[in-house]
């Protein structure tokens, strides 16, 4: 899923997954980037 946020004057689109923001909706939609709950980090 993707949320809409207001930074510095522009429209972000973040990722619920993750929370990347992407200045695309559809980048943000097809985020695959995934965080490994057992060390914090990106997988």
């Amino acid at each position: 899923m993707v949320a809409t946020t207001e930074r510095d004057g522009s429209t972000w689109y973040e990722c619920e997954e993750c929370g990347m923001l992407f200045d695309d909706q559809g980048d943000g939609r097809s985020c695959s980037v995934r965080v490994n709950s057992e060390s914090g980090r990106l997988a």
